[in-house]
């Protein structure tokens, strides 16, 4: 099966089971390796990009079909977005991209819909550029030219102002790069990154985080020097910050309260003792897997939790918890760009009342002098700023203490919180709390 029509399936999948594009695609891409290594990347970028710009992509198709685009087969809408993409958003030529995309609709099983896929894909193919609504419009324009909802476009440009809320749209559409954190326990980062350019790798530190490492684009995670031997850990540097903003003493014994998929707790198991809880049994696995191939799984138990409940006494004392709270993860759009279609304004007050009931039942169990790390991987205030000042009003025995950390580590505060958002600076959107029970 060609690549075009593997996108086709990966996308229609992800759209009929509400599934999450990477773990779709990277389930496919296992199951059926491709022969030809190139074939894995234009799956990623056709499947990727066409997710990106599915509002600019919809918004185009719409002038031409004559039925609603939500009646469409699944199949059938994915070939007309991977087509599209291919149209506006690549190099591909237009005549390429249109025959190859219908050859593919075909090799699904679904030749009796390709006259129809074919009439719309030329009807674009003549087009010079994507149309987008009209410029004076700037809230709808934006919406559509960077396929964000128009909900969060006015959120976002209410919250940060025009022109930050732009840089944030424009950000969500590029593809990350890969970036690791070396393994403190094993290596550091200047060795590691002197073993991966004797490899002939052209990497580069973090600008902010002191652990990180940027990577060029890769293959397979798994053959780069240093994951066999557990020296590094693929995590984004504004994931990163949150632990060495967090700057817990090394005798601290940590709960990290809802660690999946587990790259902060394995984090803090580099240099203490930690537990790692998740609601969900079947994450924990993930998580010890990956203690075990970093050397950690000494340092980390993976125990299944409700962190909204009290926690079990034989557990023992804690002296700081990590509450990398459920969120809107509005933060990570770039990582999961069908999170934008499926989220909704409600959801935010509904996660920050679970927020709110996690922090309560986890505040209750940090000793006097105790820290508690707050984050979470959104932008918004609502689950992030307001969400903890709310917190410190209501109870006086707690602070918001600013880390002190080595003068070259210049992080990102906003009074005593850690915030990074999406722009120039490549990061995901985080916002972290270091708090202290004072009495």
């Amino acid at each position: 099966m060609n690549a075009r029509a593997i996108a086709i399936q990966v996308l229609s999948r992800v759209r009929a089971t509400e599934a999450y594009l990477n773990v779709v695609l990277d389930t496919v891409l296992s199951e059926a390796p491709p022969a030809d290594p190139r074939d894995a990347g234009l799956i990623t970028e056709l499947t990727y990009g066409a997710t990106r710009r599915q509002l600019a992509l919809d918004y185009a198709i719409t002038r031409f079909a004559d039925r609603k685009l939500d009646a469409l087969e699944d199949k059938v809408l994915a070939a007309l977005r991977v087509g599209a993409y291919q149209i506006f958003y690549t190099r591909v030529p237009a005549r390429a991209a249109v025959a190859e995309t219908v050859q593919a609709l075909k090799e699904v099983g679904l030749s009796r819909a390709a006259g129809f896929t074919n009439a719309i894909l030329r009807k674009l193919a003549s087009l010079p550029s994507p149309p987008l609504p009209p410029e004076d419009d700037f809230i709808e324009h934006l919406s559509v030219r960077e396929s964000h909802p128009k909900w969060m476009v006015e959120r976002w440009v209410r919250q940060f102002g025009r022109e930050r809320a732009e840089s944030m749209l424009v950000a969500n559409n590029q593809t990350p790069a890969v970036v690791i954190r070396a393994n403190s326990a094993k290596v550091t980062r200047d060795a590691l990154l002197e073993q991966l350019r004797e490899t002939g790798m052209e990497v580069r530190p973090t600008a902010v985080s002191p652990v990180g490492i940027v990577l060029p684009p890769v293959g397979r995670l798994e053959d780069v020097y240093g994951y066999a031997e557990g020296l590094w850990q693929v995590q984004d540097e504004a994931a990163q910050l949150v632990g060495v903003y967090g700057d817990i003493p090394e005798t601290a014994r940590v709960l990290d309260a809802c660690a999946a998929p587990g790259g902060k707790a394995c984090h803090q198991a580099e240099k203490h003792e930690v537990v790692a809880t998740d609601l969900h049994a079947n994450k924990l696995r993930k998580i010890e897997s990956e203690a075990k191939r970093l050397g950690l799984s000494e340092r980390l138990q993976a125990k299944a939790h409700d962190a909204s409940q009290p926690w079990p006494e034989e557990w023992g004392e804690f002296h700081a918890f990590l509450v990398d709270a459920p969120c809107s993860g509005l933060g990570t759009l770039r990582r999961h760009p069908e999170l934008r279609y499926r989220r909704k304004p409600e959801d935010i007050g509904r996660l920050a009342v679970l927020q709110r009931r996690i922090l309560e039942n986890c505040q209750e169990a940090v000793p006097p002098g105790g820290l508690l790390v707050y984050a979470v991987c959104t932008l918004d205030p609502q689950e992030g700023q307001d969400q903890v000042e709310m917190f410190l009003r209501s109870h006086p025995e707690w602070t918001a203490e600013p880390p002190v950390l080595h003068e070259a580590v210049k992080l990102p505060l906003t009074q005593a919180y850690l915030r990074t958002l999406p722009g120039p600076e490549s990061w995901d959107g985080f916002f972290a709390a270091r708090l202290r029970k004072m009495y």
